[in-house]
């Protein structure tokens, strides 16, 4: 099976991506999180602020804010207890902020930091300690701007995040599925910190192009069971976060020569770890060797449809307490109840999503003005006002260009691989689509992985904000694809992952804070 192949089938025949027989070995799955062995360790503040109301200010963060930040961007932040008619014993698990598929949580978080009271270095940010671990001591200004092609002023920085993706730890339930999960969770995460920095007053960038082997040697890590998806750097001063422009163009291979190889112990739980060939495979097609591969997307031509269409209602900014809407946010399943959406309900959410989507990243032209990577589409019923049926949502003009009336429900129901959710339940099924052909001629196979992030952090804003509307959202992989585009009359674009969003009824658990 080529790449190009296996990529195809990941969304539209996940059946013959996956191994055949593949059985996931519960009593051998690997831990949540990663821990080290025998390094230097700094304990954060436990202490965290139980309200995110509002913006801060930008000033220098010291120990102290840092580990407030990192709480509310991956921190462990509740243990809960579920019971299940099919289970016999109640099902334990630890969340996070942001969502994982499967709370398998293959992400880790790494932060280079350059603040009081600690000293300058790369360290890796323990959530089951919620600490950090020194990996490397020192400043690495001038290497970390030469692997994203000098085209970020590192020196006005106090920080920069990386984000990995471990690949055994939901390999060993998803298999070669898990390829696509795992840009989807970082992409998650990724929302969930910025939403965070604006909120502790931190100014951010992302960049999707980076030389790969350079920055995961400078992190200790083995190419063979993990690799960087995502550099964020922060600052709290102006600071130059040029796109364009890329100075001398240098290798993976001749940064690394400027340090010294690392080599790390770490807790494996799994006694027997699988391969996982085409993870490897798809990661190698993905890296960045060269700076001269670093790439920019021209502005993207709008699809004018000429549909019928419908004006939502202008709203305001809607306020809320990032740390509130966090903890409430909840993933319904068969606790979804019907009930009917306001076109005020649909407007603030669809607006408030895409319009805080805007964000500085090293892919677009230009920072604002340019269209999304990705955008929605809806099949609504029982919404005050609007006729049932599917609709694009344009968030220019903020209005839906209708595409078919109707009610649409049964259809979709019938497209999922598992009826782990009742869409008669369900107003608002909202579906995130990108690119068609995952932006592969400008990208490489690079594009895939920066187009499923992209879908993440798109889920991520629209889960907030139904949050904050007191609605529940539960974003899923496992449905037919061919068929929902199909529905949406989609030509250039694909149905990336759907989020069934409506009113719920609470689920019976025990759930307990884990913070002061």
């Amino acid at each position: 099976m080529t790449l190009d192949e296996f990529l195809k089938d990941l969304h539209f025949d996940i059946d013959r991506a996956n191994q055949e027989n593949w059985e996931p070995n519960w009593e051998d799955a690997p831990l949540a999180y990663k821990l080290y062995k025998g390094l230097p360790v700094v304990p954060l503040s436990a202490e965290v602020p139980l309200s995110l109301e509002e913006y801060r200010m930008p000033a220098s963060p010291d120990l102290k804010g840092i580990g407030h930040f990192l709480w509310y961007v991956f921190g462990i932040s509740q243990l809960s207890e579920s019971v299940f008619p099919e289970e016999a014993n109640p099902i334990h698990s630890y969340r996070r902020f942001a969502p994982s598929g499967g709370a398998l949580y293959p992400n880790e978080l790494y932060v280079y930091l350059k603040i009081n009271g600690l000293p300058d270095g790369v360290y890796h940010y323990d959530p089951s300690h919620h600490r950090l671990v020194l990996l490397r001591a020192g400043n690495f200004d001038s290497y970390i701007s030469a692997a994203l092609g000098e085209r970020c002023e590192l020196s006005s920085c106090f920080g920069t995040v990386f984000i990995s993706t471990m690949f055994w730890k939901n390999f060993f339930k998803y298999n070669n599925f898990s390829y696509r999960l795992q840009g989807l969770d970082a992409g998650v995460l990724m929302g969930q910190l910025l939403e965070s920095a604006k909120r502790f007053g931190f100014a951010a960038g992302v960049y999707y192009q980076y030389l790969d082997s350079a920055l995961n040697h400078l992190l200790g890590l083995s190419e063979q069971e993990e690799s960087i998806y995502s550099v964020i750097p922060l600052s709290v001063e102006p600071t130059n976060w040029t796109g364009s422009g890329i100075g001398t163009h240098i290798t993976a291979d001749t940064l690394k020569k400027e340090l010294k190889p690392v080599v790390f112990e770490r807790v494996e739980r799994s006694k027997n770890v699988l391969e996982f060939h085409k993870l490897i495979e798809m990661n190698d097609a993905a890296k960045f060797e060269s700076t001269a591969s670093f790439t920019r997307l021209r502005n993207r031509s709008y699809e004018d449809r000429r549909n019928r269409v419908i004006h939502l209602p202008q709203t305001e900014s809607l306020p809320y307490d990032l740390a509130e809407v966090s903890k409430k946010r909840f993933s319904p399943e068969m606790d979804f109840v019907l009930s009917r959406i306001s076109q005020e309900q649909l407007a603030v959410l669809l607006k408030e999503s895409l319009t805080s989507f805007h964000y500085r990243n090293d892919v677009d032209d230009i920072f604002f003005g340019q269209e999304p990577k990705v955008s929605v589409y809806s099949c609504l019923y029982n919404v005050e006002g609007i006729p049932n049926g599917a609709y694009h949502y344009d968030s220019r003009e903020h209005r839906l260009l209708e595409i078919q009336q109707g009610d649409h429900r049964l259809l979709l129901q019938s497209g999922l691989s598992f009826d782990n959710v009742n869409l008669q339940q369900v107003p608002l099924c909202l579906h995130v689509a990108g690119n068609m052909e995952f932006y592969q001629k400008e990208l490489g196979y690079r594009g895939y992985r920066i187009l499923q992030m992209e879908a993440g952090m798109l889920v991520q804003r629209l889960l907030l904000t139904s949050s904050a509307l007191g609605l529940g959202g539960h974003p899923l992989l496992g449905f037919n694809a061919s068929m929902a585009d199909q529905l949406y009359e989609m030509s250039e674009q694909t149905s990336l992952i759907r989020i069934p969003i409506g009113n719920f009824r609470p689920r019976p658990w025990l759930k307990g804070s884990l913070h002061s």
